[in-house]
């Protein structure tokens, strides 16, 4: 068994080309892919850091108060 990882582009009908090992151009292979998008440097590089998220995530305001629906449990 041989695994290959590759990114590749598709041509314009939709369809990719994989290339196949020279040992196995020969004989009847079983193909298993997972296909999701790759990430350009500049996406993967935006989400790194301390803070990087700073701005996207926030809280509401009555995060910390008790809950109704524990108010029996409270003492």
């Amino acid at each position: 068994m041989s695994t290959i990882t590759a990114i590749l582009e598709p041509d314009a009908d939709g369809t990719l080309h994989l290339p196949i090992p020279q040992e196995l151009r020969h004989q009847a292979i079983r193909v298993r892919a997972e296909l999701e998008p790759a990430l350009t440097e500049a996406s993967q590089a935006g989400l790194k850091g301390f803070g990087c998220l700073r701005g996207r995530i926030s809280t509401a305001p009555d995060f910390d108060e008790p809950l109704e629906d524990f108010k029996d449990y409270m003492g």
